[in-house]
């Protein structure tokens, strides 16, 4: 992280000087990011004389002292409160008074790191994500008491090194961490009921939700030594809500040792000749029965249109008690965060069949269905012919309360608007974050917009009903919203 920021202030025309504990890691650093202007010269990304210029801007120093004229002093040092506490104190002797200090960790309190040193207001949190030279974001996270000004300047500062900035607020895991943890927690929750295996998640949630990575897929890369460490720090901090939670799934991975990629074992076996399961798909069935497509929802006229290549003969009717489809007995309705068994029993449908949340239903390649108890077996194997001669590769699930994506957009959604509430972020500055820094398709906050806020509180409710848990409380930015009879965004 140390030597892609300094790449970053390098190439934007600033001299950096480098410093690190290891013997010749400074002057090592230097030398690779010099290889990297040179491939980006090679590439046509920057020119000769603008690489050989960034380069030069580059030098490896060996003390403390050696910074005294720094401007700006950013550590990408080990996530020791300690460690980043003595490192500021010490520097506080060495450099200039109007120096900033700009500390780029990923989740210890920028308060708490302020609190040994005599000017705390000099310094706030520069987060980039990795690599630095690559992704787009920045948090600018103030502590308690940073100064208005630092936090103003840093951000200027990542916007004209070609980021984006947001500002945060100095609380536990600032945006990103924060608002992606149910990204992890719910597939985590419906793997452990054994609703879904972990390629058939993954695989709903990329072709479905648009996600670049599934869950499983995504904590395998990133380690679960990290993942689950970061969980644990932000339940901590959190006086141990929720929400937030651990899953034993992924304590038991840490326990054997079973990091991801990086040990060859996680989720998925990456060790020589290992097969990586493929998702569950329904085998063809045929749609069996008059069809009747309802309303004119985004799910609705999807169907319409990819009905109409399939060559099926369908009816259309006016919306009915939010039903998408009909085809022979069975029932199609997208998910509210019920399990299809209670929607059946409570709306006295028995042939009741559920459809997951998509980004885009017109692009969405696979859905997951769940199918209540009382459904006769022929309604289902109908209502899952009519999603294959849709085009959709149809994954059932066990029947989970909210599917995958629409449970997990839902709390994503949630996290942000708590976060906007707590004033940790502004809306806009929730989506940038999740778009920028985990390369989500859509903002929470947006995504619930184009849903219905009151449809992503109906989820919530049902959800909490189903578990019983405080773990799907309604935001109060949610609740708002809705009883306003507007969008979040609005």
């Amino acid at each position: 992280m140390g030597a892609g920021i300094a790449q970053v202030a390098a190439a934007a025309g600033h001299p950096v000087k480098l410093l690190d504990a290891r013997s010749d890691a400074a002057a090592r650093a230097v030398a690779g990011i010099r290889t990297q202007f040179a491939k980006l010269a090679e590439k046509g990304k920057m020119s000769a004389d603008a690489a050989q210029a960034a380069g030069e801007r580059l030098l490896a120093v060996e003390q403390l002292s050696d910074l005294a004229d720094a401007a700006l002093v950013v550590e990408a040092i080990v996530e020791s409160l300690e460690a980043k506490q003595k490192l500021y104190a010490d520097l506080e002797a060495i450099v200039g008074p109007d120096c900033i200090f700009g500390t780029n960790t990923s989740s210890i309190s920028v308060t708490a790191i302020g609190a040994a040193l005599k000017r705390p207001e000099r310094l706030a949190g520069l987060h980039f994500f990795n690599p630095a030279p690559l992704m787009a974001l920045v948090e600018i996270v103030s502590g308690l008491a940073t100064d208005r000004e630092v936090a103003e300047t840093l951000f200027a500062t990542a916007n004209a090194w070609g980021k984006t900035a947001v500002h945060a607020k100095s609380t536990p895991g600032f945006i990103v961490n924060r608002v992606a943890r149910p990204y992890y927690a719910e597939a985590l929750r419906i793997a452990q009921e054994g609703a879904a295996g972990y390629a058939t998640i993954d695989a709903c949630c990329r072709e479905a939700g648009g996600f670049r990575m599934g869950p499983f897929e995504l904590m395998d890369m990133i380690g679960h030594d990290v993942n689950f460490a970061v969980t644990n720090s932000v339940w901590r901090a959190f006086y141990n809500d929720q929400r937030f939670l651990p899953s034993l799934i992924q304590q038991e991975l840490v326990d054997a040792g079973f990091y991801g990629r990086k040990s060859g074992r996680g989720f998925y076996d990456y060790r020589e000749g290992a097969v990586k399961p493929e998702a569950q798909t329904e085998a063809p069935q045929t749609p069996a029965g008059k069809i009747t497509v309802y309303g004119e929802s985004d799910l609705a006229e999807a169907l319409v249109e990819r009905l109409q290549h399939s060559g099926l003969s369908f009816t259309r009717a006016p919306e009915s008690d939010g039903r998408i489809a009909e085809i022979g007995l069975a029932k199609l309705y997208v998910t509210d965060g019920r399990s299809a068994t209670q929607r059946a029993a409570d709306s006295g449908v028995a042939n009741t069949v559920l459809i997951d949340l998509a980004l885009d239903y017109a692009k969405a390649t696979r859905l997951a269905v769940a199918v209540a108890e009382q459904c006769e077996p022929a309604a289902m194997t109908a209502a899952i012919g009519l999603l294959q001669a849709a085009g959709f590769a149809v994954s059932r699930f066990l029947d989970v309360p909210g599917l995958v994506v629409m449970r997990t957009v839902a709390m994503l959604a949630n996290e942000a608007a708590d976060a906007v509430n707590q004033g940790v972020c502004t809306e806009k500055g929730a989506d940038q974050a999740m778009r920028l820094g985990v390369n989500y398709p859509q903002g929470p906050l947006a995504w619930a917009d184009q849903v219905g806020v009151a449809t992503i509180r109906t989820v919530l409710a049902h959800l909490g009903a189903s578990y019983g848990e405080d773990r799907y409380r309604i935001s109060p930015l949610i609740q708002r919203a809705v009883f306003a009879g507007r969008n979040i965004h609005d």
